[in-house]
């Protein structure tokens, strides 16, 4: 196991404080931005193509929130930190931003059937982002104590699929843009690195045997 870097003297009230916060308030604060973005694009607030500010915000703050969930971990080992309560909420709301961003290219970009279907197969952006998204459909759905009493063992290696969700998700947004931009580069490399430190330290572990 890995030591915190942060010393107890900060951890420690951290974590005591996390624990009278309880997580369902987050479901409530993640209701806001999407009401709020919609409501801007409604009332003219978004510029010239509203819909596309829209698909593409929904789209940002979903990957976000899958970057949020991805923290829980390293959070944990490194900083001594918890946030494991709060992990189900990044993961459900991750779902319905990125529910949301399909929706409105669905019904308010795209709107002819024929139409998305061909985008789904000809666009490499579309596809990814159409894969990462039927990935995330058994998450949602298993996000229960249910479904982990039921499933056991497998519930965990279910829910690994979210680190291809998140790698699939940057590289939508990576071949989404026109030219090279440097944003979803950084997103992509912030959720390799938080993979990395996901990764048993083996070299650690040999020196210790040796010893």
């Amino acid at each position: 196991m890995s030591l915190p870097l942060l010393p107890g003297v900060i951890a420690d009230p951290v974590n005591r404080t996390l624990r009278k916060v309880p997580a369902w308030p987050l479901y409530i604060l993640g209701a806001i931005p999407p009401v709020v973005l919609f409501w801007a694009g409604v009332t003219g607030r978004l510029g010239v193509d509203p819909v596309k500010d829209m698909e593409h915000q929904m789209g940002e703050w979903g990957l976000w929130l899958l970057i949020a969930g991805l923290c829980v971990t390293p959070m944990r080992r490194y900083a001594g930190i918890s946030l494991l309560k709060y992990r189900r909420a990044f993961g459900l709301l991750a779902f319905f931003y990125i529910l949301g961003h399909l929706l409105i290219w669905l019904v308010l970009d795209v709107q002819i059937l024929s139409q998305i279907w061909a985008d789904i197969v000809k666009r490499p952006y579309i596809t990814v982002g159409m894969g990462a998204f039927v990935l995330m459909i058994p998450l949602a759905v298993t996000s229960n104590n249910a479904s982990i009493r039921r499933l056991g063992k497998t519930w965990r290696r279910l829910h690994k699929l979210v680190y291809a969700i998140a790698l699939l998700g940057s590289l939508h947004f990576v071949l989404l843009v026109k030219g090279f931009q440097i944003e979803p580069y950084i997103y992509m490399a912030v959720i390799l690195a938080l993979l990395a430190l996901r990764l048993p330290r083996t070299g650690k572990r040999r020196s210790l045997r040796a010893a």
